[in-house]
């Protein structure tokens, strides 16, 4: 079974074209980077994967599942880091709420059990955090905050996880942290795929990489999408 296969996925918004015939699979765990400039459909194409966007056109499964029918199936196995500045740091919320959320999409609506105490505090513990467990959101450094939003995927104990521009923002030390902790989460078997604008960014992580730009420009191993992406900045200049 494929871990995702995407099948010339369309989407358009109001008439306009987000994501056009985007193609590719994912067969076995591995780190996988989704590449390209700003508007190029990189959060679409996530947002699509998870079932919350309906594309117009063709088909996606995640580990054999449909997302727009097997939603919650598919939330249950995916750990999902947004962007940062897509979050209203006004709201007073502490750390803990922020990752035991990771925790009620997994297993529903109820009271926490111990163990799921228990996996939030692993979780931050991954990240270098658990001694912020009670402090607000909003007092914490971007990269912190980037890491507590690691945090509550992590709290999911995901088969997949998904992170948007997950080094926005941060410092060389959070930054160094998150690849770390990908590294190893991809070791133990987690497919991960990770989105960014800037291929320098994802160079020293990825085992295949995907040029997008609304369609798919160019995917496969890194140094060759690289050469790719180099030769298309110098024809256009």
């Amino acid at each position: 079974m494929k871990v995702i296969e995407v099948d010339s996925v369309t989407v358009k918004f109001n008439g306009r074209t987000a994501l056009e015939r985007v193609t590719f699979d994912i067969v076995t765990p591995k780190v996988f980077c989704i590449v390209g400039p700003n508007g190029a459909g990189k959060t679409t194409l996530l947002r699509t994967i998870l079932g919350l966007i309906k594309p117009v056109e063709g088909h996606i499964r995640v580990l054999g599942h449909d997302p727009l029918k097997e939603p919650k199936e598919v939330r249950k196995l995916v750990g999902y880091v947004p962007q940062r500045a897509s979050l209203n740091l006004e709201v007073p919320i502490l750390v803990k709420d922020i990752v035991l959320m990771g925790r009620a999409v997994k297993r529903g609506i109820g009271a926490f059990s111990k163990r799921d105490y228990d996996a939030a505090k692993e979780a931050l513990k991954i990240v270098g955090l658990l001694k912020l467990w009670s402090e607000p959101f909003r007092h914490l450094s971007g990269g912190q905050q980037q890491r507590v939003l690691l945090a509550r995927a992590l709290s999911v104990e995901p088969t997949i996880l998904m992170l948007d521009e997950p080094f926005a923002g941060v410092d060389s030390i959070s930054r160094t942290l998150i690849m770390d902790t990908l590294r190893k989460m991809s070791k133990q078997g987690v497919t991960v795929i990770l989105v960014s604008h800037d291929i320098n960014d994802v160079l020293e992580i990825a085992d295949e990489v995907m040029l997008l730009n609304k369609r798919v420009l160019a995917i496969g191993e890194p140094e060759k999408v690289l050469k790719y992406y180099l030769s298309r900045a110098i024809s256009k200049r």
